[in-house]
């Protein structure tokens, strides 16, 4: 895992010293991507200039170092992730090179995607590999730069062009926008176009980043650029190599799998061979445990194909009510791993929030990023690679939203819009904490995984989805963390259609849309983000065997009955899990990983929050509506509502203007 970045100008470099300061900066601001080794390469005659930071996983030797030219020294490379079949594609391209068989110089993945980006074309070979990536290929011949993404989203990258204009262009690109940042010519205007969609969902989502004329590479795209681009001052769009839409049809063309049985051996042995190609490494390995279904079934197939115990990694929080750490130690000693639980304090976690605007660049408010930062940086100080469980929940249906959207819209649209509107008034006439009291009293006599600890927050956000026009709507406002962004900002802004925030896609039931919804915006945009940030910040790469190929397709072949069965999601995953851990150590309450985070708004993160919300501060982003926001706190801090996801997007951007200082128009 390692760090790119980059530019190309509109001319040949007049100044190769200043081409060279700048690209050290970019580097120099990526470090912990990549702290073992740096390079870069220029060609002064076109104003091309490649950075890279190496995080060393394979081939540790210097034959894996980059930027990377290719043995027929058309392309050089900057490429940042893992390539789990590159053994493969070697396997092939000296099968086929049956004239003159390739010499390698080393065993890196780089390395092979060189040759057969040389033999294949780059389209074909991105197609053929299977792996995490983003990178960055400069084709001599044809002079032309392309950046390429992998299927999923797991790596990011950056790009847009700063400077003036026709006269004075350069186009910047990397895999943090701090890299960008660090380009002498960058210009880093707010982008508030992407505001009211950050309060709503506590990211920065699709193409847009927060800054204006800085974009997201989509995931499964490449952009091709050449210099005339550069000289118009011109992006071309990025084109698809890989659709996540398209391979679910062609998984469901193929035939669905209605046998149970045979759904969860084949969801097994995808699975397991995604784990495997992900355990090789040439520096030490282990895998998150949260004692989860994902984490847990990750684990239990790694420990099957593992000739000694996989050490496994779980953080306990001094906050029982969020603590976790029992149960993954129980799976733990069940499946004979090596386990370490990382003891942290809600001190720890405190002590992270001032640096969570440098850690991810943009306002990013999914309140997990601590716990996640800090088993990642725990994690490091054991091993350099992670296994993790993200993606189980998007392909199988692990969301409470996949069992209770269908449910609610069947008996909503029974209901004429008039009595629903008249139903929402009525649970919201009762403050949510009242609710939770009555949870408390009563939740004894219910099943466990009934017994939620926002009962009230629950049943205000039923309450405000009660006037949805559609199944659609319905699904977006459950998944939005503030469901009246708009309230937040200033001056007379409409709010957004809830029906327009998510496509209407063919072709897919009411399950498999919202699965893939999540697939294609939840996870790029907030969870992977979460991860990677987490992870890179430690120098710690975190590898996901959900998102595969093979995998994705075995998911995609299993009908939604069979996926959401038994009133329970992850059907097949939980019987994959219990044919290596007993039942009783897996069914409890989804917990997630959570935090108290109303407690530490009130309490330990107080004077925090109100320094961020001074008059001051506030003016510093007068897009914002102060007035409403000091009213959100007060009535958080009155205990008269669950607002603290709310404030948390709030804080986070007001933490990020802060430190970012970003130009406004």
């Amino acid at each position: 895992m390692c760090g790119l970045t980059g530019f190309l100008s509109s001319g040949a470099s007049d100044d190769f010293q200043a081409s060279i300061r700048a690209i050290r900066g970019m580097m120099d601001a990526i470090t912990h991507r990549g702290p073992d080794s740096d390079g870069h390469w220029s060609d002064e005659t076109v104003g091309l200039v490649l950075g890279h930071r190496r995080l060393s996983i394979l081939d540790l030797t210097p034959a894996g170092h980059q930027p990377m030219h290719s043995a027929c020294g058309r392309y050089v490379i900057a490429f940042n992730g893992e390539i789990y079949n590159h053994l493969d594609i070697r396997k092939k391209l000296e099968a086929e090179s049956w004239k003159k068989t390739p010499v390698w110089r080393g065993h890196s993945d780089t390395e092979t995607l060189l040759a057969a980006f040389a033999a294949w074309g780059i389209e074909a070979t991105l197609q053929a590999a299977v792996g995490m990536f983003a990178t960055a290929l400069w084709d001599r011949k044809e002079q032309t730069l392309t950046l390429a993404r992998d299927r999923f989203g797991e790596k990011p990258l950056y790009y847009g062009f700063t400077g003036k204009g026709l006269s004075d262009s350069t186009f910047l690109f990397g895999s943090e926008l701090k890299a960008l940042a660090a380009h002498p010519q960058w210009q880093g205007e707010l982008e508030t176009g992407a505001l009211e969609n950050y309060l709503r969902f506590g990211c920065v989502r699709g193409k847009q980043s927060i800054f204006r004329g800085i974009f997201k590479l989509p995931p499964g795209s490449l952009l091709t650029l050449s210099r005339d681009h550069i000289k118009a001052y011109r992006l071309p769009e990025p084109v698809q190599w890989w659709s996540a839409e398209q391979a679910a049809h062609a998984a469901i063309q193929q035939g669905r799998i209605t046998d149970p049985s045979y759904a969860v051996g084949q969801v097994e042995q995808a699975l397991g061979q995604s784990i495997g190609q992900r355990m090789i490494a040439d520096v030490p390995l282990g895998a998150f445990l949260s004692g989860g279904i994902d984490s847990s079934a990750v684990v239990a197939l790694m420990q099957a194909q593992a000739s000694r115990p996989v050490r496994t990694f779980s953080v306990g929080f001094d906050d029982r009510r969020y603590d976790e750490s029992a149960h993954a130690a129980a799976i733990a000693e069940h499946l004979g791993t090596e386990h370490v639980t990382l003891k942290a304090t809600s001190r720890m976690a405190l002590d992270l929030v001032p640096r969570l605007p440098e850690i991810y660049d943009e306002p990013f408010a999914d309140s997990s990023q601590l716990p996640t930062t800090l088993v990642a940086q725990l994690t490091r100080e054991h091993v350099t690679v992670a296994l993790s469980g993200d993606g189980g929940d998007e392909l199988f249906g692990g969301y409470n939203r996949h069992l209770w959207v269908p449910r609610l819209w069947d008996k909503l649209k029974r209901m004429p819009l008039p009595a629903r509107r008249a139903l929402a008034v009525s649970l919201k006439s009762i403050p949510s904490h009242a609710y939770d009291r009555m949870m408390q009293l009563g939740g004894k006599a219910l099943p466990s995984r009934l017994r939620l600890r926002t009962f009230g927050e629950k049943l205000h956000k039923l309450a405000a989805v009660l006037e949805s026009p559609s199944q659609q709507a319905l699904f977006a406002g459950v998944s939005s963390m503030n469901r009246a962004p708009a309230t937040l900002l200033a001056g007379n802004h409409p709010e957004a259609k809830a029906d327009a925030l998510y496509p209407v896609l063919a072709g897919f039931d009411s399950v498999e849309w919202m699965l893939l919804m999540d697939t294609l915006h939840y996870m790029v945009d907030d969870v992977l983000v979460k991860v990677d940030r987490a992870s890179m910040a430690s120098s710690l790469e975190v590898r996901v065997p959900f998102l595969d190929p093979e995998v994705f397709h075995a998911a995609w072949r299993l009908p939604p009955e069979i996926k959401l069965r038994e009133g329970q999601g992850k059907w097949v995953l939980r019987q994959v899990l219990y044919r290596h851990v007993p039942r009783e150590l897996i069914e409890r309450p989804k917990m997630g990983f959570a935090i108290p985070l109303d407690d530490w708004l009130r309490g330990p993160l107080r004077e925090w929050t109100e320094d961020l919300l001074s008059s001051q501060s506030l003016k510093e982003l007068p897009m914002l509506d102060a007035k409403q926001v000091h009213k959100l706190w007060q009535a958080h801090l009155k205990r008269q509502g669950h607002y603290a996801q709310q404030l948390w997007t709030v804080l986070q951007l007001l933490a990020w203007q802060r430190k970012w200082r970003p130009r406004l128009a």
